[in-house]
């Protein structure tokens, strides 16, 4: 059986005194697009900073290719081949769209994303590369903040809302980018509020519920009442 490529065993997440994850086992396998989801407060988030360094973690709770990465700084991280596009996007608003991409480059990590592989993949951004990202568009900006992550050459490649905001017709022009992604060998996991858009992209899902795993399977096999049951709870 093959080792998953990023995994955690028994993870637990705090901000202070208040506890956010409680025992999170969680895998990945590679070139795998694994979607989370979950309503707001479930720990969704805090996942995700948890796996890149921006929550710290005791070292052995996180893995990617079965070496402890938990707690690591985020740069560490990324050098190590993991990046995450945040929820909003958080890109310089003073920078041009192409500064913005170059500044995901600046760990030199070898691999094939280039300035023209990303405008490739975006041809809107080659466009205005030479515009101030915050004169962009919602969808404009989040496909800068998508090829920022590129430009450090992941293996894996954390997105965290990708359709907040937005609207549907520019969210479906976001996911389209997914399977170029994936036919790089690139591993995929989002968070998502829209279920039926997570299952839809994803070959599995987990759904978390006040900072536990309510639910995990492959997406095309879960029925509708058992997403309801573990998203909401048990309400009977």
């Amino acid at each position: 059986m093959t080792e998953p490529l990023v995994s955690t065993s028994q993870l637990a997440a705090r901000y202070g005194d208040a506890q956010v994850l409680f025992g999170i086992d969680f895998e990945v396998e590679e070139g795998e697009l694994v979607a989370i989801i979950g309503a707001n407060g479930a720990g969704k988030s805090t996942f995700m900073k948890a796996l890149t360094g921006l929550v710290a973690v005791p070292r052995g709770q996180v893995c990617l290719r079965g070496e402890p990465i938990g707690g690591l700084p985020p740069g560490d991280i990324v050098r190590r081949g993991m990046t995450m596009v945040p929820e909003g996007r958080r890109l310089f608003p003073s920078l041009s769209v192409e500064d913005n991409l170059r500044l995901g480059g600046h760990t030199r990590r070898p691999g094939p994303w280039t300035l023209d592989r990303v405008y490739g993949l975006f041809p809107a951004l080659a466009r205005r590369r030479h515009a101030a990202s915050n004169a962009l568009s919602g969808g404009e900006q989040q496909q800068v903040a998508i090829g920022r992550a590129l430009m450090s050459n992941p293996r894996v490649l954390l997105c965290d809302e990708l359709s907040l905001g937005l609207a549907p017709i520019v969210v479906r022009e976001i996911y389209a980018s997914m399977p170029a992604l994936r036919a790089e060998g690139m591993t995929v996991v989002i968070v998502e509020q829209d279920v039926a858009l997570a299952r839809q992209v994803s070959q599995r899902v987990y759904c978390f519920m006040e900072g536990r795993v309510a639910l995990t399977g492959r997406s095309d096999a879960l029925s509708p009442d058992e997403i309801s049951r573990a998203y909401f709870g048990d309400r009977a």
